[in-house]
């Protein structure tokens, strides 16, 4: 299904051209184009309009279930100190599958037609037009979806009063990282932890796609010897 000397046409909707690269698909994903327009996805409306999600759209869905999911661990009888701490394990949590997902999923080697449209869709997109401001969250029924079989997993290994403050403390460092994540690229921070982290994720974009996958924390980075050798002096 690989057209040789294939060239995507960007006027056109994207997401069924870009399989037919084949083996040039790498390269040519790693080539942003730096604008905040949108690009086409799909030439149905109703699939294109699922693509795009405004960054506050995050917070107003999930931090009220996050609320809801802290008081069902509360009536439960846990108590204060012990929710607390169950929701920084949840937020710590995260970062691991922040990191993990990132590197092992985000950044897989796509080979094959389908292999490179799905990777288009779920962050090949985000690395070609990483100024995109539609498409820098996870769509909320996205998430939802994923969340159900997190769920059963968590209820699974903990406590049952404890269960549900975990899996909140897990989304709420997801909230986190994701408008951490587009405060980077349309935010103008000018110094302290946001700048450099804003300066980290930029040279992740424009020089090492394969360093620095952490995006609300260096910390994975450092322990699985992903950090970049040397951060550059400036930001775009």
């Amino acid at each position: 299904m690989v057209a040789q000397g294939f060239t995507v046409d960007l006027n056109k909707p994207l997401v069924f051209q870009v399989g037919h690269l084949g083996d040039s698909y790498e390269e040519w994903v790693h080539q942003p184009i730096i604008s905040k327009g949108s690009p086409r996805f799909f030439e149905n409306d109703i699939l294109e309009l699922l693509t795009r999600t405004v960054w506050w759209a995050i917070p107003s869905v999930w931090l009220p279930i996050v609320g809801w999911l802290i008081w069902t661990s509360l009536k439960r009888g846990g108590g204060i100190s012990e929710l607390f701490l169950t929701l920084l394990g949840g937020i710590f949590l995260w970062t691991f599958l922040e990191y993990s997902l990132h590197r092992f999923v985000f950044h897989m080697k796509p080979s094959g037609y389908w292999a490179n449209t799905l990777h288009y869709l779920i962050h090949g997109c985000h690395h070609k037009h990483p100024m995109d401001g539609l498409r820098l969250v996870f769509p909320p029924a996205a998430t939802a979806i994923l969340l159900l079989p997190l769920w059963s997993v968590v209820k699974l290994l903990l406590p049952f009063t404890y269960a549900p403050a975990f899996l909140g403390g897990g989304l709420l460092g997801y909230i986190i990282y994701d408008c951490t994540h587009y405060y980077l690229h349309h935010g103008k921070p000018f110094k302290g932890i946001s700048h450099s982290l804003k300066r980290y994720h930029m040279d992740h974009h424009f020089k090492l796609q394969d360093k620095g996958y952490g995006i609300t924390s260096k910390f994975w980075d450092i322990i699985f010897g992903t950090l970049p050798p040397k951060p550059t002096n400036k930001i775009k």
